[in-house]
């Protein structure tokens, strides 16, 4: 793999960092960007030593959206980029359904497209001068890849009202009463904290961690009645695929200490 491949792959440990790398166009999404991201999604899914995903950008910012340059292309071909940003919602979308934990690690700009990457995923962290937001009213677009859809749910219906109906770009600080954000922390850090917190999610990886993850995803907007039989389907299928009671056992067994032996 050579740096001028739009998608850098690390491998660290058990953390497979995917990085955007189209740092002269501050890593705007086009068809080669969105391909190399979702062959990914099916790598590291299939890779056994592979617990999380962590997903950053080169150069000055994370994302800053679709590449208008490829939209213009696309135009003048007499396409309508929507197929395109098909493309581009269902790969994200795929994000979102992956039995394994996505992280995205936020600098410069998330903005429109790269709000919408991070939205796909189950963990934000971002240096505290990211500005963040929709944007696509800046540009008379409107989103294609789930901002109106999942920026409600990860910082509320009031502020996710503001930045669509006015574009507002905002720094990170202004995200931390949502919750969205796991940590936001100076630039300089940005890397430390973020392979921290995915050490931390790598350390629980496990079958029971992807079977938990795939049910938030399945049940995500369901009503609660389903919800709830959805959940008790999962306990179920992953007792025994497990091997909870084992587990449960090593916990309960009695255990050797100091006082004992004397």
């Amino acid at each position: 793999m050579t740096d001028t491949e739009p998608l850098l792959v690390e491998q660290r440990g058990t953390v497979r960092w995917l990085l955007l790398n189209r740092p002269e166009r501050r890593n705007a999404l086009d068809v080669t960007l969105i391909e190399a991201l979702d062959k990914q999604i099916t790598s590291a899914e299939a890779d056994p030593g592979t617990a999380v995903i962590a997903v950053a950008g080169r150069g000055p910012s994370f994302c800053a959206g679709g590449d208008f340059h490829q939209f213009l292309e696309l135009h003048e071909r007499g396409d309508n980029p929507v197929d395109f940003l098909t493309d581009v919602s269902a790969c994200f979308s795929r994000i979102a359904a992956s039995p394994k934990p996505w992280v995205a690690v936020l600098h410069g700009h998330a903005v429109a497209g790269g709000l919408e990457l991070a939205l796909a995923c189950d963990v934000v962290v971002a240096a505290e001068t990211t500005l963040i937001g929709d944007g696509h009213l800046n540009r008379r677009l409107v989103p294609a890849a789930g901002s109106s859809v999942r920026l409600p749910g990860a910082v509320g219906r009031g502020l996710s009202r503001w930045l669509l109906l006015t574009g507002e770009l905002l720094p990170a600080t202004a995200f931390a009463d949502t919750g969205w954000i796991r940590a936001i922390v100076p630039e300089a850090d940005l890397d430390a904290a973020a392979t921290r917190i995915c050490r931390q999610l790598a350390d629980r990886g496990s079958p029971a961690q992807q079977r938990l993850k795939t049910l938030l995803h399945r049940i995500d907007g369901v009503a609660p009645e389903q919800a709830l039989r959805e959940e008790l389907a999962t306990f179920a299928d992953n007792w025994s695929a497990s091997s909870v009671p084992d587990a449960l056992r090593a916990f309960l067994a009695p255990r050797t200490t100091k006082a004992d032996t004397k």
